[in-house]
């Protein structure tokens, strides 16, 4: 990976997407730190330390600490998130949605694209109204002051319409820097909001080490645990399944074309880090509701049960999670990797897999290892996002310092991390193929 970053280095027009990159990271971070009007950070601050294992804690996460400070980025990337999943879910059950994505080509992604967009400024709107409505509800407040300063008509349409551009700018940058820069934006956005919370992590386990309220064998066992995880990641997400194919030989006029031998790769985690992110945001979404609208755990009846039952230390809500998991590594799995398509293209170029006739049989076959391969890579992503949620369920010293959203910010970290150096490698053997050429 440094190899790669300092071979990049060199590269004049890769050196420039580089450091636009880091200078959108820099703008994002910079925001971070812009607060919104009319809030009392610190008593808002205070509030939310008591929901470090709930839903808002991992939204915390998720904006690198700006969801606790109520910054004009407070937000993140939420609700670029949820209307992704929204708009993809809809392409299966809207036939027109569909077209646009199979047959509309650069336009019909242009005009999904553009859906989403829309549909993630209104889902801002409605986060940022709920959020405006949380700080004024302000259920269990420790401290027993008001967060909000003022509380009419203009304090409360301040407040949303900032969280709802802030939102908004995010999904610029993270476009910018997938137009002009290195890699997927927003995940680099994700990248930067979950690394810059990591030396906090590393303080306070230091802090508790040498206070005594975590004890220092532990603190070792979770530092092996996490390197561990991060070998297991980067080996898991190189692994793929080779199928070999053979092609026949043709003749075309006085050459003969064909008659060699390749293989047909199929990675093991083949939707990356998406099935983690969009579990996440459909487990979130309900407690999210019911937070901002006033129930808590304390609250009792139905819903106070629900939201305990889908609370992050509770075994229900890992069971649903890692449920999720596995339900969209299958959905991604089918977008991205159709057997059908697969075979006729095979067919139609004269290959063929050795052992399985050209058509049917060879649907089957490979939707047959398709399915095996998604299922390894769920358990894989299901066993390293929910073995933290079950150390912080056993060790209350863990869940304190929010190991519980330890397995999950490793997943996206390093998986966003990978992707990053091999959009860096991509482009590199691009511009040497380009060098050879001219």
């Amino acid at each position: 990976m440094l190899e790669t970053m300092r071979n990049a280095w060199k590269i004049d027009e890769l050196r420039k997407k580089i450091l636009f990159t880091l200078f959108i990271v820099l703008l994002y971070r910079i925001g971070n730190a812009v607060p919104v009007p009319y809030v009392d950070v610190n008593t808002l601050s205070t509030y939310f330390d008591q929901m470090s294992n709930t839903v808002f804690g991992l939204y915390n996460v998720m904006s690198g600490g700006a969801f606790s400070t109520a910054t004009i980025f407070a937000l993140s990337i939420q609700p670029y998130i949820n209307a992704s999943i929204i708009i993809q879910l809809l392409t299966i059950a809207i036939p027109a949605l569909e077209r646009l994505q199979k047959e509309g080509g650069e336009e019909g992604k242009k005009k999904l694209a553009s859906i989403t967009r829309y549909s993630t400024v209104g889902l801002g709107l409605v986060q940022g109204f709920g959020y405006y409505m949380l700080m004024l509800n302000q259920t269990n407040n420790p401290s027993g002051l008001p967060i909000l300063s003022g509380t009419g008509i203009w304090p409360a349409i301040v407040i949303v319409l900032t969280l709802t551009a802030g939102s908004a700018l995010i999904m610029w940058l993270g476009e910018q820097i997938t137009e002009f820069g290195i890699g997927n934006g927003i995940s680099i956005i994700l990248f930067a909001s979950i690394v810059s919370r990591f030396p906090t992590q590393v303080a306070t386990m230091g802090t508790s080490v040498f206070n005594g309220t975590l004890q220092w064998w532990l603190a070792v066992l979770l530092l092996i645990g996490a390197l561990a995880i991060i070998v297991l990641i980067v080996v898991v997400t190189n692994a793929e399944r080779r199928i070999p194919i053979q092609y026949s030989k043709r003749v075309v006029g006085r050459k003969m074309y064909g008659g060699q031998s390749t293989h047909l790769p199929m990675k093991v985690n083949m939707s990356g880090v998406l099935p983690v992110i969009f579990a996440q945001s459909i487990t979130s979404l309900l407690p999210t509701i019911l937070g901002l609208a006033g129930v808590t755990k304390d609250s009792g009846g139905f819903w106070g049960g629900v939201l305990t039952a889908l609370d992050m230390t509770s075994p229900i809500y890992a069971i649903v999670y890692l449920l999720l998991i596995v339900f969209f590594s299958y959905f991604y799995s089918t977008i991205q990797f159709d057997p059908v398509e697969i075979s006729n293209n095979l067919r139609k170029n004269g290959g063929f897999i050795p052992g399985y006739r050209p058509g049917r049989p060879t649907i089957d076959f490979i939707r047959k290892s398709l399915n095996k391969i998604t299922l390894f890579g769920a358990v894989y992503l299901g066993i390293i996002a929910v073995v933290p949620l079950i150390i912080g369920m056993v060790s209350p010293e863990a869940s304190n310092m929010g190991i519980s959203l330890g397995g999950t910010s490793v997943i996206i970290v390093v998986g966003v991390a990978l992707e990053t150096v091999k959009a860096l490698e991509a482009q590199m053997i691009m511009r040497n193929y380009k060098g050879f050429l001219e």
